[in-house]
């Protein structure tokens, strides 16, 4: 398998990444997270307070490593998402697809707390650009990648 560039936005180099787990509950779970799309790599970066920095990171997929990995936005996308938004774990070692940004977590919520149907979820839920995320959530799966350098970016 060939190697390709991934992208983590931060507000400091993560030569060493680490799956971190806290009480806040992603898309995909904890672990993490970088996008092989470095513009929204960067929007995460403007997000953060102080420095805003993309590390980048060579990928080499291990075959051996449990993967879920979505094309696109899917009723069972869907569902994983809602899932690990309620904190239930799951057992992939790496975990990929459309990410649920700010506009589509709210109708993530809404349908998850039964205040739209499913139906209504698909019909607002219609991205205006193209988003990726790649989540690993082990320290094996955090093996497959490789720091190649950071970015600090101006503000």
């Amino acid at each position: 398998m060939e190697n390709s560039i991934i992208y983590h936005g931060s507000n400091v180099e993560v030569a060493n990444p680490k799956s971190l787990i806290n009480g806040y509950y992603k898309d995909f779970g904890y672990g993490f997270y970088c996008t092989n799309i470095e513009k929204q790599a960067k929007r995460w970066a403007f997000t953060k307070k102080g420095d805003s920095i993309v590390n980048r990171y060579s990928y080499k997929p291990n075959a051996k490593l449990k993967v879920l990995s979505f094309e696109k936005m899917t009723e069972e996308w869907l569902d994983f998402v809602v899932d690990c938004r309620r904190g239930i774990e799951h057992g992939y070692d790496i975990v990929e697809g459309p990410m649920a940004d700010d506009t589509i977590w709210d109708f993530v919520e809404d349908f998850a707390d039964g205040r739209i149907e499913r139906e209504v979820f698909w019909a607002y839920a219609k991205f205006k650009y193209p988003t990726h995320q790649i989540v690993f959530c082990t320290e094996e799966a955090l093996k497959c990648i490789r720091f190649e350098g950071s970015e600090k970016l101006d503000k």
